[in-house]
């Protein structure tokens, strides 16, 4: 199967996704959204790492930054926060660069690892648009996070991959329900930036969009 351009989901939705189905719903499919000290601080943090006038050639290495991504046959778009091209003998061809290249995608993050947050399944669904995209191989990447200043390798195995394709199988279906799913409060919800939209513990199945025009309309 392949999807059409219209039905692409976000790629940064799976970070979501993966940390809670309702607050990936809120956003993509109610349009609900509030700014915390976290997102405005990780939304500085990838615009500097998205300047596309930043591409640097280093020896044996080139780097690019803010390149567009997609995959049809996963039906999902977006932007690599840097994507470097190392010279190698199993890379491919790139235009008026001599040799081969292998694609090496880095995401950057503003805290710590965290194996809650998704976000190698992030990174992971860039390397399968750009495998798909290119034709080729990326067996790894890396995360940088800004609290430890340094890189973490990730390995895109085959266990990693299925759960890229069966999460976006899932975002697919609710998207094209357009189902809100309901709350499960834990303690990750007092970090979330939508948690006073979210309300979790009155708003159990109700959509979200439908409690505010309710008190909006209440309002004389």
């Amino acid at each position: 199967m392949e999807y059409e351009e219209e039905q692409f989901l976000q790629l940064s939705g799976l970070q979501h996704f993966y940390f809670c189905r309702r607050q990936w719903a809120l956003i993509h499919i109610e349009h609900q959204w509030a700014e915390n000290f976290r997102t405005v601080d990780g939304a500085l943090m990838h615009e500097r790492a998205h300047d596309k006038e930043l591409t640097e050639s280093r020896g044996d290495r080139i780097v690019t930054r803010g390149m567009n991504v997609f995959s049809r046959t996963l039906g999902v778009s977006g932007e690599c926060d840097v994507l470097e091209f190392h010279r190698a003998p199993c890379g491919i061809p790139l235009p008026g660069r001599q040799g081969l290249w292998q694609p090496f995608p880095v995401e950057y993050k503003r805290g710590k690892p965290n194996p809650q947050a998704g976000d190698t399944l992030q990174l992971c669904a860039q390397a399968l648009c750009l495998e798909e995209m290119l034709c080729c191989e990326i067996a790894q990447g890396a995360l940088y996070y800004g609290e430890l200043r340094h890189r973490q390798p990730v390995d895109f195995t085959q266990e990693l991959r299925q759960s890229v394709r069966d999460c976006l199988r899932e975002m697919h279906e609710l998207y094209r329900r357009g189902h809100t799913p309901k709350v499960k409060p834990t303690k990750s919800c007092n970090a979330c930036s939508l948690k006073e939209l979210c309300l979790p513990q009155l708003l159990r199945s109700r959509p979200v969009s439908a409690y505010l025009h309710e008190h909006l309309e209440e309002e004389p």
